[in-house]
């Protein structure tokens, strides 16, 4: 029957060919037609989006639970069918921040570190109703602030964080925040190092929840202490992911770090803030940053005894200062997010010396500083994360942004305007500006003395030679003058030779004197003996 079949109607494969053909062409006709009615019904950014197929293959359910942030209902509505079809989406309801909140009021003056305050309100969701979200879809406001100090946009990077932190996955799935619009998510908040994918107006994230935990713990500003809010907080977290749920990491890899660059006149200081801090018992490691054009090899002899371990560098000229000043090449500084071997590092300008142990303090996330004045933080000692793409940016952007003072201070307070208060004492300020303090004593709790002024190892031992200048007296306390003494007086004989004093020192200091007794001083520190035992070498030369 086949072959009588096929001989009364013989199978044409041309014209097959061509249906084919026919019926392809028609079916991609179609397709386009559908393609140009959604560009016309549905605008670009709310089309099914790349960031999908970049999230989809870490989550394991058949539809990703998906967590709208300060995206309206006409947003919503536009949002892809075929994307509506894949995933559960949700509504994020939270009260934005009251436009008399302003950012000054989470970041004041000054306040009380021995009594407990509050800052302002910024309201978050209902986390308990937003348990099982896969992905935190958010639009971020432009800052009404040029320089990025604006509370509705860290309020929506927050409630993002927090969100994320929160989220109890099935099967211990990725969690993941993406972030739509023209201005970028806030980059304290979310690293970097944590960024997935970048394409137009989206950014998709897949952070590590330890650390961004570290940063949602924090109060918002710095209105208020963190140290008891942090282990406070803690505890909460703990009982709130009942410990099996909690994210850890290993062992963090720590150290101290400091920076040498252009002279060697802060040698003997980088020796005794080791030496400091090394008499605390700590338990982390000592690194120093040498320029290696600037430092000499007897010089790195002494920092290696003193316990740094040394690691050359080429130093960074700050891209807003002028020629020869102070601070000509403080953004050497910046290479400490270069040292991606350690989790955390807690930089220590080498004009302090460490009184207590401070590795607590590592608790903090990055960046964590005393307050300097007003919302400015001071870049003395601050605790950082190492990064290679942060040190990068931080490349890029130093010569597009301003420094107040030139230097790296400036700069890295307008890179970082959300920053996490640590206690004054840890930075202790040997400064003193009001005029009824004769005394000019420093609190006996501090963990730490910042030596403003004339440096004590070019100082007589006796006493605070800033008291010899009439400018330079706010800076003078013999209590704190005498404490970095003592560090040195601990020091092994075979490094108290990097801390002489040179016959320029001594010729200034002499100098400093005589104009100190010509003018009467009230407080008479030139009429002091001195009897230094660094001066004998000097005046048996002479």
């Amino acid at each position: 029957m086949a072959s009588k079949l096929s001989k009364t109607m013989p199978f044409n494969s041309s014209a097959t060919l061509f249906f084919i053909a026919c019926l392809f062409l028609a079916i991609n006709y179609i397709r386009q037609l559908h393609n140009e009615f959604q560009k016309a019904t549905y605008p670009e950014s709310f089309r099914i989006p790349g960031w999908f197929d970049v999230v989809a293959p870490y989550i394991r359910d058949e539809k990703i639970n998906i967590g709208l942030v300060n995206i309206d209902g006409v947003h919503v509505d536009n949002i892809d069918l075929e994307l509506k079809r894949r995933a559960n989406m949700v509504k994020v309801h939270f009260n934005p921040v009251v436009d008399y909140i302003r950012w000054k009021d989470f970041f004041p003056v000054w306040i009380n570190e021995k009594y407990p305050s509050k800052c302002p309100e910024i309201q978050m969701p209902r986390f308990e109703d937003y348990h099982e979200l896969d992905v935190i879809l958010a639009r971020v406001p432009c800052s009404r602030d040029d320089e990025g100090r604006d509370v509705l946009r860290l309020q929506v990077n927050l409630v993002v964080a927090n969100l994320l932190v929160r989220s109890r996955r099935k099967n211990n799935s990725s969690v993941f925040a993406v972030f739509t619009g023209s201005c970028t998510p806030m980059w304290e908040i979310f690293r970097c190092d944590d960024l997935l994918w970048h394409e137009g107006n989206y950014w998709v994230y897949k952070p590590e929840l330890t650390r961004l935990q570290q940063k949602v713990l924090m109060p918002v500003g710095t209105c208020q202490l963190a140290p008891a809010i942090l282990e406070q907080g803690q505890k909460i977290w703990r009982k709130y992911n009942n410990t099996s749920q909690s994210h850890t990491l290993p062992q963090p890899r720590e150290a101290y770090v400091t920076v040498l660059h252009s002279s060697e006149n802060y040698v003997c200081g980088a020796i005794a803030l080791a030496q400091s801090i090394m008499q605390t018992n700590t338990t982390k490691d000592l690194v120093l940053l040498a320029d290696v054009d600037s430092i000499s090899q007897y010089s790195l002899e002494g920092l290696r005894e003193a316990g740094w371990k040394i690691k050359p560098i080429r130093r960074i000229r700050s891209s807003h200062s002028e020629r020869h000043a102070y601070n000509e090449y403080n953004y050497s500084k910046l290479r400490i997010w270069q040292l991606k071997n350690y989790d955390k590092v807690m930089f220590i300008d080498s004009d302090l010396i460490v009184l207590k142990n401070i590795d607590k303090f590592f608790n903090y996330p990055q960046l964590s500083a005393v307050r300097n004045h007003e919302h400015i933080f001071n870049s003395g000692l601050m605790l950082i994360e190492p990064s290679t793409c942060t040190f990068k940016t931080l490349m890029k952007k130093r010569f597009a942004v301003a420094s107040y003072n030139g230097g790296d201070q400036g700069f890295l307070n307008e890179i970082f305007p959300w920053w996490h208060l640590l206690p004054a004492k840890l930075n202790q300020f040997k400064y003193f500006d009001d005029i009824n303090d004769q005394l000019h004593e420093i609190p006996h709790d501090m963990y730490a003395v910042h030596y403003f002024g004339i440096k004590p190892w070019t100082c007589y031992q006796d006493y605070d030679c800033n008291w010899d200048r009439l400018k330079n007296q706010i800076y003078a306390s013999d209590m704190a003058h005498e404490k970095w003494w003592n560090v040195y007086k601990d020091m092994p004989k075979k490094l108290k030779k990097y801390c002489s004093l040179t016959s320029e020192m001594d010729a200034r200091i002499q100098m400093n004197r005589a104009k100190a007794k010509n003018a009467t001083f009230i407080d008479g520190h030139w009429k002091i003996k001195v009897k230094d035992p660094r001066r004998l070498s000097i005046l048996s030369i002479s």
